[in-house]
């Protein structure tokens, strides 16, 4: 069974992240250079709050606010939900399931050292699944 840690190794453990002072605008723009859906909050390399996508649209459009006069603090979620890179990525999916989050922060020695996502996720599950009907038909075929 795939870990977190297994993900990570394979799609990459860049971490990006914004400061609670940022403004929302700069997050957006940082997520939209990197193609992401999600950033970590760090305050002086302290996980302090996640934002996403999700957080603007419900928390600074839908209201009327100012991407470029809100700051990060004020739609983030804290404290986040994280996971250790031990954990398998059926713990990760049933913990993403069960907080109704899209996005794991992945926390080794009180760092962050990756992130995984739901889709992440899916796709290791289907590759694993994929690999196993390969071979169960070599198998039968054999």
């Amino acid at each position: 069974m795939k870990t977190l840690r297994n993900i990570l190794d394979e799609k990459g453990a860049e971490v990006f992240s914004v400061a609670p002072n940022d403004t929302v605008f700069d997050a957006i723009k940082a997520m939209a250079d990197h193609d992401i859906g999600a950033l970590v909050v760090l305050d002086r390399e302290i996980l302090v709050g996640i934002v996403t996508e999700r957080h603007y649209a419900r928390r600074v459009f839908l209201k009327g606010k100012s991407s470029p006069k809100t700051q990060v603090k004020d739609i983030m979620t804290t404290p986040v939900v994280c996971a250790d890179p031990s954990q398998s990525t059926d713990q990760g999916l049933a913990l993403l399931t069960e907080k109704k989050i899209r996005h794991l922060p992945v926390i080794s020695e009180n760092q962050v050292i990756g992130i995984v996502s739901i889709g992440d996720l899916v796709k290791s599950k289907i590759s694993d699944q994929k690999f196993v009907i390969d071979q169960l038909e070599r198998y039968i075929s054999g």
